[in-house]
């Protein structure tokens, strides 16, 4: 250990940062400000849909829709940079966001008048009181191919009429999981943060059966109780719920090594 990181909470922990490539840095540089040395090991990868013009299409007729919700930062950075290409938003389109990365993308895009929950899932924003009375209204729902159809379904049945903007595919990398097994096996090793059940899924097929028997023995760190979930149905007993965003993550790690030294 560094005399820099000396006194610090994370200091001399190894911490798989399990992020998408292009969104890891933030969590990887507050784990190093708290002594840790962050791992990065993406398990999600985004990719372009294979067909933009469906896409393209119903940017072109905006106009139409009264309320656009966008799912996930990258749901955010793919349209709105469509959208930019090709058209303004129309002034009476009313935003809503979930989670605080999506509504951070939006203030990069300059849009601040953000409908957007405390929590980050889709029950949190259909609890809002702007999402109540949605009879009647035209809403287009930007995220990736095979998202959850529950705020979807609760607007219809709500009396909206619903669209979904699909813009971009989760894929799993190929990725080789030796430095994961490599620094297990050296005890280097000693945090994982997982932030969606299909990136779990795909951690735990990637690592194979030798990295599975550490991986249950090593703290999972997750900040939705339906990440947990997954995780104690994959057989993980060592899970810790913490607070949303890589802040939520990072002050779970802090916690808990401060009662784990």
């Amino acid at each position: 250990m560094s005399k820099a990181n000396e006194g610090k909470p994370l200091a001399g922990k190894g911490i798989v940062v399990t992020r998408p490539a292009h969104q890891a840095a933030h969590l990887a540089e507050l784990i190093r400000a708290a002594g840790g040395k962050p791992i990065l090991f993406p398990v999600i990868e985004i990719v372009e849909v294979a067909d933009l013009q469906p896409l393209i299409a119903l940017i072109d007729r905006l106009d139409e829709f009264d309320l656009a919700v966008f799912i996930s930062p990258n749901a955010v950075n793919k349209a709105m940079n469509l959208i930019k290409a090709r058209r303004a938003l129309p002034p009476r389109l009313k935003l809503a966001a979930i989670g605080r990365g999506s509504v951070r993308e939006l203030k990069h895009f300059g849009l601040t008048d953000v409908i957007a929950p405390a929590r980050f899932d889709s029950e949190a924003l259909l609890e809002l009181p702007e999402i109540q009375d949605i009879a009647g209204r035209r809403v287009v729902i930007f995220r990736g191919e095979g998202g959850r159809e529950l705020l979807g379904d609760t607007l219809a049945a709500r009396g909206a009429t619903v669209e979904y903007a699909e813009c971009y595919r989760r894929g799993r990398p190929r990725a080789d999981a030796a430095p994961l097994l490599k620094a297990w096996a050296r005890n280097e090793l000693h945090a994982i943060t997982v932030t969606s059940s299909e990136g779990l899924h795909n951690l735990f097929d990637l690592v194979g059966k030798l990295g599975q028997s550490w991986f249950r023995k090593t703290p999972l760190f997750v900040p939705h109780p339906r990440i947990e979930q997954t995780a104690r149905e994959l057989g993980l007993v060592n899970v810790m719920l913490t607070g949303q965003g890589d802040d939520g993550l990072t002050q779970g790690l802090t916690q808990w090594f401060a009662g784990h030294r």
